[in-house]
């Protein structure tokens, strides 16, 4: 029953854009977001963004995971993985743990990988605090990091099951 009322939830929070827009589209919550249309501005996503194979897409984008069938213009930032299917066609800098360009896509410009392991200042930005709050944090033991000398290091796997743990705490 359980597993019945997870995919309900899934299945609610699911939204598709057909139409052509622009402006800026912010999720504070998971959603699996896909677009098929026409988007111009700025996409901050949590869960799954799909960019379809008909979409056309020129914008900064944001997100946890990210999948492009379509064409995009401008810079990409997935946290947990970006993928690049056959149709693609991105034109920008992007950055992400995880990258999977499949046969036939088209990428110009710029990647940054980002490391397993997170500075002080990636912390912060990662877990949208600020500086003062995530050593706070770090000093009272209440989030996973090491000190090394003057220097908080912390592993972004840790970190993300902390999250998942602080959010099942309700």
């Amino acid at each position: 029953m359980r597993d019945k009322r997870n995919k309900k939830n899934t299945e609610e929070k699911a939204i598709e854009i057909n139409a052509e827009m622009q402006g800026t589209l912010s999720f504070g919550d998971p959603v699996n977001l896909r677009i098929n249309g026409m988007f111009e501005g700025t996409l901050q996503t949590r869960g799954t963004l799909t960019i379809g194979e008909e979409a056309s897409v020129e914008a900064r984008i944001t997100g946890e995971s990210i999948i492009v069938a379509g064409k995009v213009k401008g810079d990409v930032s997935a946290q947990t993985m970006l993928v690049l299917m056959p149709t693609a066609e991105l034109t920008g800098n992007i950055t992400t743990p995880k990258l999977n360009i499949v046969e036939g896509a088209i990428f110009q410009g710029k990647c940054h990988m980002l490391n397993e392991s997170l500075t002080l200042e990636e912390a912060s930005k990662y877990l949208e605090l600020d500086i003062p709050s995530v050593i706070e944090m770090a000093n009272a033991g209440n989030i996973p990091a090491t000190r090394s000398g003057d220097e908080w290091k912390f592993e972004r796997a840790k970190i993300d099951r902390w999250i998942v743990l602080e959010k099942a705490k309700g």
